[in-house]
């Protein structure tokens, strides 16, 4: 048997688990969304607020209350700030580069498991464009196997295969959606923790 019969008898099972398969991807994506949401909404936090705070603290020498401050919010911007006083005594150098590192294992936890909701978004149309595939190879096939004879169940074949490029659409535009509306909040929690981070060093008692 060679390929193209092989591949035939393939599409001869229906293009049904190409969309029952988008639609699994799709509560997958819309779980990972849920949960990136309910992250960000929980280390929220008035950046600007806090940064004053540590401000006046640190320009009355007390880091241990500067510390504590910081230690209290739930924000990752907090957490780069508090890694980089935790290494005032080491000096400003030491502090700045222990923020940039901070930065970077922050970046990586907001950005978790968004690949999968960027993958999805580039390649849910692709799919779905497989499904529509599969469902015209077996239209064809159906309409050999009539003598060119069109039918009620030959046109649900060609509107199966139609609803499927359709379904991978939908699962695609959310999914990206999602992926583009979370790099813009990373982006900006990332913006907020460099600003703490320089008010922080600039604000350092001097040893």
């Amino acid at each position: 048997m060679d390929l193209q019969s092989r591949l035939t008898d393939f599409a001869m099972y229906g293009a049904e688990w190409v969309m029952w398969l988008l639609v699994a991807l799709s509560i997958i994506g819309f779980a990972i969304a849920l949960e990136r949401a309910i992250t960000f909404f929980r280390s929220r936090d008035q950046v600007s607020a806090l940064s004053a705070d540590v401000k006046r603290l640190l320009q009355r020498g007390d880091l241990d209350a500067a510390r504590t401050r910081l230690a209290r919010s739930p924000s990752f911007e907090a957490r780069v700030a508090g890694a980089g006083l935790a290494q005032a005594g080491a000096g400003p150098k030491a502090v700045e580069e222990t923020m940039i590192g901070a930065m970077q294992l922050v970046k990586l936890q907001m950005e978790k498991r968004l690949a999968f909701l960027g993958t999805l978004g580039a390649n849910a149309p692709f799919i779905g464009l497989l499904g529509t595939v599969i469902g015209i190879v077996r239209s064809f096939h159906m309409l050999e196997t009539s003598a060119g004879t069109m039918s009620a169940g030959l046109m649900a074949e060609v509107g199966e295969a139609l609803v499927a490029t359709a379904i991978g659409i939908l699962v695609a535009l959310p999914a990206v959606a999602f992926f583009n509306a979370f790099q813009r909040v990373i982006k900006g929690r990332l913006a907020r923790a460099d600003a703490l981070g320089r008010d922080l060093l600039s604000s350092l008692p001097a040893a």
